[in-house]
């Protein structure tokens, strides 16, 4: 079986709605797509870090218990585990503070195996974050010699839209890394309003990505899905639905489109030359597991739902 290989940050949300905390749920972008993966049966692996304290034991027992391998995770004792506090708007759309406590020694852990055409996920500011730039560096030149698919998650909120700038030599350098690479819109104006002056995703691709990265995925929340590549570009309607939060519905279009490829037994080779039908099936696994999360308070795809998946 294929492996799914995740590096990116653990997190502990508490969600508000209307002032008051409605859940408390172990979080993170690639964490999540990976619990989703772990609840498909996929076989799945997170590398991380954590604190050695109530939340951290948390997370911890929570990857295992939904079969994702937390072998890889650092379990630092001079630190604490960073909290979210995520507050639900009328549109159950959130707003973020972040707590952290982070020791100076980071991300200490061995890498895990990884076979030609395992398929590793990455996102967000965790794989920009000076900090841990060597380290994730490391990485991903390990995944690239490997063979591995890369899938990169831009995720880059706005709270770090003022490091675009300096960050920008990294973020191209990650695309080039990648296989395939998504985004939300409000990642694009994020990211590339500051340095090309542009948030048109066709523009985007174009200019900045199709260079480093030949298949790029953007979201546009409920509205639609764009697909572009050398050879297709192609927009997805999304059906309307009653949400109760949007937290983790962009990582679990990842977790969708990441089933759909192994699914469809895309190789990294076989991207470039994916039919459209193809991408019309990996689309739809992204749209419906980010529509099942929509409905809940979790932040991945619910077990029955897995379950009932798998089946068809």
């Amino acid at each position: 079986m294929r492996k799914i290989i995740g590096i990116g940050e653990t997190i502990m949300d508490i969600i508000f709605r209307n002032g008051h905390p409605d859940a408390a749920v172990p979080g993170g972008s690639v964490f999540n797509s990976l619990i989703s993966l772990g609840r498909l049966g996929m076989s799945a692996s997170f590398i991380s870090e954590t604190g050695n304290d109530r939340a951290g034991r948390v997370i911890l027992d929570f990857l295992k218990d939904n079969g994702v391998d937390n072998s890889n995770v650092c379990v630092y004792a001079d630190g604490k585990t960073p909290i979210s506090l995520a507050w639900l708007n009328q549109d159950n759309d959130a707003e973020y503070d972040f707590y952290k406590d982070y020791p100076k020694a980071r991300l200490d852990v061995a890498w895990p195996e990884i076979g030609k055409d395992d398929i590793v996920m990455m996102a967000s500011y965790f794989v920009l974050n000076p900090v841990l730039r060597n380290k994730t560096t490391e990485f991903l030149e390990y995944a690239r010699r490997r063979g591995a698919l890369i899938y990169y998650d831009f995720n880059f909120r706005k709270s770090h839209a003022a490091e675009a700038t300096a960050l920008y030599a990294d973020i191209l350098s990650n695309i080039d890394y990648a296989d395939i690479v998504r985004g939300s819109t409000e990642d694009m104006e994020n990211m590339f309003l500051p340095n090309i002056h542009q948030t048109d995703a066709g523009g985007i691709y174009d200019t900045e990505v199709r260079h480093h990265c030949s298949t790029m995925i953007c979201t546009d929340g409920p509205r639609e899905v764009s697909l572009l590549t050398p050879g297709l570009r192609k927009s997805y309607g999304i059906g309307k639905i009653g949400t109760v939060s949007t937290i983790g519905a962009g990582d679990n279009f990842n977790a969708g489109v990441v089933f759909g490829l192994l699914r469809e037994g895309v190789l990294r080779d076989d991207i470039d030359s994916m039919t459209e039908s193809q991408w019309d099936a990996v689309i739809r696994c992204g749209i419906d597991f980010s529509a099942e999360v929509c409905q809940s308070l979790d932040n991945y795809i619910s077990k029955d739902f897995a379950m009932n998946y798998r089946k068809e």
